[in-house]
């Protein structure tokens, strides 16, 4: 596997443990249908919540929020759809990015966007 997916692996693995951490219960990680994944399937408060996980090294190229295009919000909404339907759940959800940045330090930090989009 390539040193980027193996990074970002690792990133999904810290984001998913932070925020069951904050009371989030994990459900699925890389959840795959046709082209699309979802890195992080979870629930909290009844809320059925898809989560894409973006690590940066940095902030000089930008946030990880911004590397979330339109077709990528396309195909995510389109396997959480899929993923509704197999399941069977007919509660709210929701849609949230979950940035992961490592300092020169090696220091991670989080940042939480929910509701990001739909």
């Amino acid at each position: 596997m390539a040193e980027h997916n193996d990074t970002g692996r690792l990133a999904e693995q810290l984001a998913a443990d932070w925020l069951v951490s904050k009371g989030y219960e994990l459900l699925d990680t890389n959840y795959r249908h046709g082209y699309a994944e979802i890195d992080l399937v979870m629930k909290h408060k009844e809320l059925l919540i898809f989560i894409e996980v973006k690590f940066r090294s940095g902030t000089g190229f930008g946030y990880a929020e911004e590397f979330v295009d339109s077709t990528k919000k396309k195909l995510l909404v389109k396997a959480a759809d899929h993923y509704i339907y197999e399941k069977d759940w007919h509660k709210d959800i929701r849609f949230d990015i979950v940035g992961v940045y490592r300092d020169r330090s090696g220091t991670v930090n989080f940042r939480h966007f929910e509701d990001a989009f739909y």
